[in-house]
């Protein structure tokens, strides 16, 4: 019994033990079930926007350090390209009209003519560096808003949307720092290239403070649109809705610029003063600068980037507070080149619908262009070298097309580059996957490339033969031999994407430059071979001067040949999705 009892005290005791271990465990987990239910915002996370700053922001230096790696060709190259033609537009300036009797005869006959001022702007000094802010303010700063409009849209919705972003975030990232460290890479590149415009234009003789100015006013107008960029980020769900709201914003401004000035000789109209590219003018570097104006975009700036800030606290990640509307359930589309029109129809019908629209506008005053230039002969030089010299209405509408032709280089270069976008959004990878080809997929997106670089060129030419309201054969061939040129900067996206992907977005560097080409050129007579540089350079001046074919041919040919080297490297070559 003993030696019974004495296994059955020492199993009870274990018993006891294992009881009471039990119990405190039982007590020691309802405690934390407890704790944790009173303290949810610690064991889940905290709410949306009420982690403390230091949180919220957790590796923006990380960030911001990969976002200007990723960016150190990109970003040089508008840089330079863009502070630097400031210094050279000086010079040209200062060798082309070298004394103080040509700059003022230049400031009276570009002030007296509404439609150049709406071109070019006001001049509010007849300096060398009033002139040259004439000719830059507005054009740089409307660039450098496209600049910082691609900047941070690359480095935030376009992140979420690839699904790097989530990548990042999973290592301690927080909320608001791929925000920050977006925006303070365009603060980078705008500091940047106020450094290199104001050290251009000192280095060119140019007072200190004008140039200072100058450059401070086209940097401001850069951060404002990089605000206005964040914003767009946080309202829709894809980058490239995104970035037509920038481009959208940033045309609006120009346009409200360009009605102002075309009002008033002064900058003072109130269409001028409701532009954030207007500002940039009206501070009026080396004629009595008005630095307080830059208080302007500073405040815009502030308001914008709180009220992106307080939206990025809102919203999840990879959503946004515009989501887009779902598909239908079955698909509808049984081509590459079905699924390619369906991505970017919304994209072709806005710029066909602005192409009418600006065509119209034009058409409507080339009757008008003799009495607006009346007797002013540096008016009609400029228009002359860009529409050439068979009277100054075809030579207007020469040069109309011509512009017509250049912006629309900027549609084909956009288009073409929805390739790249598809694939490091890892859209295309699923199409590949299947029974489409890499030639096939790529020749869908090419083909409204390519087609709707022609239909956006065909409207453009449309409105301005329904504006003029004679001779429209001759106006809508006159816009149409401009596709050859514009073809040619598709073609070299082409070979960018297809060889160099991650330098596929010099393509816009490339438009950029002969767009810069055709505009300045002309008003800063330039050299027949600077000016060639551009393939515009090479077309005939129509509807005035006779047809050229050769060049014609050799535009095409030279299209025809990025295109197919382009496609050969892409089959060739590794997708990065």
């Amino acid at each position: 019994m003993t030696a019974t009892g004495r296994p059955a005290t020492g199993t009870g005791h274990p018993a006891t033990d294992t009881s009471t271990s039990t119990g405190r465990s039982t007590v020691t987990t309802a405690t934390a079930t407890a704790t944790s239910t009173s303290t949810g915002a610690t064991a889940a996370g905290p709410p949306l926007g009420a982690a403390r700053p230091a949180q919220q922001l957790a590796g923006t230096g990380a960030l911001l350090r990969l976002a200007l790696r990723r960016d150190r060709l990109m970003m040089p190259l508008w840089i330079l390209l863009l502070g630097g033609s400031f210094a050279s537009v000086a010079r040209s300036i200062t060798s082309l009209y070298g004394t103080a009797a040509e700059r003022a005869a230049l400031a009276h006959s570009m002030n007296g003519d509404g439609l150049l001022r709406a071109l070019y702007g006001p001049v509010f000094s007849d300096s060398a560096g009033g002139l040259t802010a004439w000719r830059m303010s507005g054009f740089g700063a409307a660039l450098a808003a496209v600049m910082s409009l691609v900047i941070v849209v690359r480095h935030t919705r376009d992140e979420e949307e690839t699904g790097r972003q989530e990548l990042l975030s999973s290592a301690g990232v927080g909320r608001r720092a791929p925000l920050t460290a977006a925006l303070l890479a365009a603060a980078a590149a705008n500091a940047g290239l106020a450094g290199v415009t104001a050290a251009g234009l000192a280095a060119s003789g140019e007072p200190a403070g004008g140039s200072v100015a100058l450059a401070l006013s086209v940097a401001a107008t850069g951060m404002l649109f990089a605000c206005t960029a964040a914003l767009a980020a946080q309202l829709t769900e894809s980058a490239r809705a995104a970035k037509a709201i920038g481009a959208a914003a940033v045309g609006g401004a120009y346009v409200l610029k360009a009605a102002g000035d075309a009002a008033s000789d002064a900058g003072s109209s109130v269409l001028t003063w409701l532009s954030p590219v207007g500002w940039a003018e009206n501070v009026r570097p080396y004629a009595a600068e008005r630095w307080w104006v830059l208080l302007l975009p500073a405040a815009a700036v502030a308001a914008q980037g709180a009220l992106a800030y307080t939206l990025a606290a809102r919203r999840d990640l990879g959503m946004s507070f515009l989501p887009a509307r779902p598909g239908p359930a079955r698909g509808r589309m049984a081509t590459a080149g079905a699924l390619a029109l369906r991505l970017q129809r919304g994209s072709l019908y806005g710029w066909a619908a602005g192409f009418l629209v600006s065509g119209v506008v034009f058409g409507g005053i080339a009757d008008g262009a003799g009495d607006l230039v009346g007797d002013n002969a540096g008016a009609r030089e400029i228009f002359e070298r860009m529409g050439g010299h068979s009277g100054l209405t075809e030579a207007f509408l020469a040069a109309m097309t011509g512009v017509l032709g250049t912006v629309a280089a900027l549609y084909v270069v956009a288009s073409v580059l929805r390739l790249h976008g598809e694939e490091t959004g890892v859209r295309a990878e699923p199409l590949l996957a299947g029974a489409v080809g890499r030639l096939r997929w790529a020749a869908g997106h090419l083909a409204v490339a390519f087609g709707g670089s022609a239909a956006v060129v065909l409207a453009g030419g449309a409105g301005l033969a329904l504006g003029y309201g004679r001779d429209p054969a001759r106006v809508i061939g006159a816009a149409l031999a401009q596709l050859p040129a514009v073809w040619v900067f598709g073609g070299l996206a082409v070979l960018l994407y297809g060889a160099a992907p991650k330098a596929a977005p010099a393509a816009w560097a490339v438009a950029g430059l002969a767009l810069s080409l055709d505009w300045l050129g002309p008003a800063l007579n330039l050299p027949q071979p600077v000016l060639g540089l551009s393939p515009f350079g090479h077309l005939a001046k129509l509807p005035g001067a006779e047809m050229a074919w050769p060049p014609v041919a050799v535009l095409l040919l030279l299209t025809a040949a990025l295109v197919t080297a382009g496609l050969a490297a892409l089959r060739r070559r590794d997708m990065s999705g």
